[in-house]
């Protein structure tokens, strides 16, 4: 039997067109319009939408990424099957469980905009990420350590994102090339802050109230947790996991395995974004794997998921 999952995107992909595909349907643009018009400070959701300062700058970019990929889920969700598994890269953990029903649409977004708050306070000088690839881990996580960073994610055996203060990132960017490994190569992300890191530890009392103050049920559909790939799906489970992930690394080349072992033949990556979708074809080029970001029209996603589905 083939068997679909979903994937939830996090920081870095997201455009002024990401709302796109959701407002090609009439109930996704509705709550698309809803979640746009909500106020940051000084601005809008939609403000932010429009501005490439304010599209990258986490506190706008965190809710903005959980709305745009919960808006595609709405577009698309009475055309595509029950995914029987569901993974969520960072903040899109969030949007990964208002998908399986633990949450409402509208209260994830507001615990990604609370997520996001908490955490842009614990930025007390410029912090940063920095891919880093070509590397053994634990040669990335001795660097890092070396260099007062931490690895944030791992996306591969020998790929990984570290993360912390800005400076301490420069000064440490010009030694990667000496490590041992092949093809070694190093990008910025864009993202401003040192996510999955100790130094989120001062946003942790603020969000577990959060959790504890946001309802959530328990459902049929997991999702897997970030830090370890363990499949969850009570109320219980999912605060601590969320809550857990400011701190510690996401385990993402674990989550892919997950999908594999759990005989995912298909998945839907939900966007912003397609860089879910290639690293999961690299890992496992078994499972057919595509992002929304591939297609032009709602239909053309469904007739994908369908042929895969039949297949």
């Amino acid at each position: 039997m083939n068997k679909f999952a979903l994937l939830c995107p996090g920081q870095g992909a997201q455009s002024a067109d990401m709302f796109a595909l959701a407002k090609q349907d009439a109930q996704a643009l509705s709550f698309v319009h809803k979640v746009l018009n909500h106020q940051i400070e000084k601005h809008t959701l939609a403000d932010a939408l429009s501005s490439p300062d304010l599209l990258f700058e986490n506190r706008y970019a965190q809710p903005l990424i959980v709305a745009a990929t919960l808006g595609n889920w709405q577009a698309l969700r009475d055309h595509l099957p029950t995914p029987v598994l569901i993974a969520g890269y960072s903040v899109g953990e969030i949007s990964a469980h208002a998908i399986s029903g633990s949450l409402d649409v509208q209260a994830a977004v507001k615990l990604a905009t609370t997520r996001a708050s908490l955490m842009q306070a614990c930025v007390h000088a410029p912090q940063g990420m920095l891919a880093v690839s070509g590397v053994a881990i634990s040669d990335i996580q001795q660097f890092a350590a070396s260099h007062d960073l931490h690895v944030a994610i791992v996306t591969a055996d020998n790929k990984a994102i570290i993360a912390g203060l800005a400076d301490k990132i420069r000064a440490a960017m010009p030694e990667i090339a000496s490590l041992p490994g092949h093809d070694i190569s190093h990008t910025e992300i864009a993202v401003h802050i040192a996510s999955h890191t100790p130094l989120m530890l001062a946003a942790t009392s603020g969000f577990a109230q959060a959790l504890i103050d946001t309802s959530m049920r328990e459902t049929d559909i997991p999702v897997l947790a970030g830090i370890n790939a363990e499949k969850i799906m009570q109320a219980e489970n999912i605060r601590s996991s969320l809550l857990a992930q400011l701190t510690q690394a996401i385990q993402w080349h674990a989550c892919m395995d997950a999908l594999a072992e759990n005989g995912i033949s298909h998945a839907l990556e939900l966007g912003p974004g397609s860089a879910l979708s290639k690293m999961l074809q690299v890992r496992h080029p078994q499972i057919a794997c595509r992002s929304i970001a591939d297609f032009r029209s709602l239909e053309g996603i469904v007739n994908w998921v369908q042929r895969q589905n039949e297949s």
